[in-house]
């Protein structure tokens, strides 16, 4: 009787431990579904964020070069020209940040660096691990009893 009994229990106990790693694995899965929504939605928002930027800088640029064109043939000083140039690069930047390429490339380049220079995404002194976090603690706690 015992037999029969305890052959119950482990098919219970196995049928149970499919269940919470099931239960594990759908957790886990639905934290990756999170966690990638929310850095899409963090990348939408700093790309609407440069298109936005591009309107009012691009306006900006557009009044500056006139004036600054302007300015250079009455005066006849063709150095009004130059601040035309580091804004020139700036436009350019959020132009194509907003509308271009830059994420494509900057995305291409993280792969790359991942690939070929893993060491230099090594954390200073390896990973945090739960004992070294419990030492910090336990130093920096006034109210640590050591028992």
């Amino acid at each position: 009787m015992g037999f029969i009994f305890s052959k119950s229990m482990n098919e219970n106990m196995k049928s149970q431990q499919e269940f919470m790693l099931m239960n594990a694995r759908l957790q886990l899965e639905r934290q990756l579904m999170m966690q990638n929504e929310t850095r899409e939605r963090q990348m939408a928002m700093q790309i609407a964020w440069s298109r936005e930027f591009l309107k009012y800088f691009g306006t900006f640029f557009g009044i500056a070069a006139i004036s600054l064109t302007a300015g250079a043939i009455k005066k006849k000083k063709p150095a009004f020209l130059f601040p035309i140039v580091p804004l020139g690069f700036v436009l350019a930047y959020q132009y194509d940040m907003g509308y271009g390429t830059l994420i494509q490339r900057m995305k291409g380049e993280a792969e790359n660096i991942l690939e070929t220079e893993k060491s230099k995404l090594q954390l200073p002194k390896g990973m945090i691990t739960f004992e070294n976090l419990e030492k910090a603690r336990r130093e920096q706690s006034k109210f640590f009893i050591d028992k």
